[in-house]
């Protein structure tokens, strides 16, 4: 038997009130038939005793309060799940756009997901090379790993986060590895640019795309990343994949929550924000890792835009909690023409240690790593020294970390968008340029690595001249 309720009580933006409701769950799905027949979607997300609040998919125009039938049907929101969804373009509620046609769904989920058990947790090993030697080198994503990018409005994010698709892979080749990207409140010409790029790199077979449009419904906003975590955890842990999940804009989806608990009437907290903005964001983070006795991994790279560039802003300072380190983007050195403008120092990688050296990468990455921050940290005092006295007060040590700092940003930070470098050439390079300090100066290294990798001049392989150019 088919149960409907017949009119609502209340019709507001994308929501509807429907009174003397019973036996409905919060997050169950409804289904809102038209006079004309057509039908709508929508969401339970709010119950009062027997008042229900509902978010409507498409919108609530056209909807007539005396005649719409309301059908709840019993279950949260799911989406089919298949390896057919590897090489296809999907809508941020899971629907196919790309004019292929349903896939044949193996199993139905729960976009929700469920939380991973921290007893049955594997610690996460190993790395996931993306072929960028400022995050290979000195923050390495680790498998299982959640690192995030915060970058500025209009920096160079969507180029680094197509990179890192074309680019990323697993160490072992046999490996089976995908990558689920997902898009927030993106415009046309960028959602255009990643489907082009992909598909013109050939790295769209490996992909599955989830695309929310600027122009969609937020509550679609809000279930783009559930649904893109859920086709990650079915490929990860019931088909073995090694899965890594880019979701950009973070901040498109933390601005649709606030508008979303805005329109619920609830009370407002830091910039707007709900207070339970920090569980929110949790709820999806923490979907990344991996279950011991299972092949699969889950790996997240969260790309989120600081509003004025202020890592202090809610989204940041809460994500930089719940996540494993962060990869931060400058505007300075954009403005330099650096790509990608990796600020190096305030950007670190919590896993790092444990994904790298011997029987990971290489024996001496942990060393070279530790070393190249040391002293780039070095270089930003030298050119503090440099702007009050003058460069040519400087002693040669200092000169020489000026040298360095500037062949470091040329040559390690810097690299073409179509140039993907192995472990072994980042590390190389890394000594290289390390070799432009006296010995004296590498504090950080044992000698016996130090015998084997420091050659005396070897930066000037590199050459010394040009200039930046935007």
């Amino acid at each position: 038997m088919r149960l409907e309720y017949i009119g609502l009580s209340e019709l507001s933006g994308s929501l509807i009130v429907l009174e003397g409701v019973k036996g409905v769950a919060y997050d169950e799905m409804a289904e809102i038939t038209l006079d004309g027949g057509e039908r709508r979607y929508g969401r339970v997300i709010l119950i009062d005793g027997d008042r229900v609040v509902l978010q409507v998919f498409e919108g609530t125009r056209g909807i007539s309060l005396e005649n719409a039938r309301t059908h709840f049907t019993g279950k949260p929101m799911d989406i089919a799940l298949s390896r057919e969804m590897l090489g296809r373009v999907f809508d941020g509620a899971g629907r196919p756009i790309d004019g292929l046609g349903e896939i044949f769904p193996e199993v139905r989920r729960d976009v929700n997901g469920s939380a991973i058990n921290p007893v049955s947790r594997q610690y996460p090993r190993d790395c996931i090379y993306t072929g960028i030697s400022a995050i290979d080198g000195c923050a390495t994503l680790i498998r299982g790993q959640k690192l995030p990018i915060f970058s500025g409005s209009g920096m160079k994010h969507n180029e680094l986060a197509a990179q890192i698709v074309r680019q990323a892979r697993v160490a072992e080749q046999e490996e089976d590895f995908a990558i689920i990207f997902a898009a927030m409140g993106v415009k046309n010409d960028t959602a255009e640019f990643f489907r082009r790029n992909f598909e013109e790199a050939g790295a769209l077979q490996r992909v599955v795309m989830f695309l929310n449009l600027a122009s969609d419904p937020i509550i679609e906003r809000i279930l783009t990343p559930r649904c893109a975590l859920t086709a990650a955890e079915y490929l990860a842990f019931d088909h073995g994949y090694h899965v890594l999940v880019i979701m950009t804009d973070m901040t498109s989806y933390c601005e649709a929550v606030r508008e979303f608990s805005s329109s619920k009437g609830e009370i407002p907290s830091r910039k707007g924000f709900p207070a339970y903005l920090y569980s929110d964001l949790a709820s999806l983070y923490e979907r990344a890792g991996m279950i011991r006795g299972r092949k699969g991994s889950v790996t997240q790279v969260p790309v989120l835009t600081m509003p004025n560039d202020d890592i202090t802003h809610p989204i940041p300072d809460l994500t930089g909690y719940i996540t494993e380190g962060q990869i931060v983007l400058d505007r300075t050195m954009e403005q330099k023409g650096i790509y990608p403008p990796v600020a190096i120092l305030p950007s670190l990688s919590r896993l790092m240690k444990d994904g790298i050296g011997e029987g990971f990468t290489r024996a001496d990455h942990p060393d070279l790593s530790n070393q190249l921050f040391a002293s780039y940290s070095k270089v930003q005092d030298a050119r503090s020294l440099a702007s009050v006295i003058g460069e040519d007060e400087l002693s040669d040590t200092d000169k020489r970390y000026l040298q360095f700092g500037e062949a470091f940003e040329r040559h390690f930070i810097h690299q073409d968008q179509g140039e993907e470098r192995t472990m072994d050439q980042t590390l190389d390079l890394g000594w290289k340029l390390l070799t432009i300090l006296p010995r004296g100066e590498l504090d950080r290294v044992d000698p016996k690595t130090l015998d084997a990798h420091y050659v005396e001049g070897a930066w000037e392989s590199l050459g010394t001249g040009g200039s930046w150019s935007a």
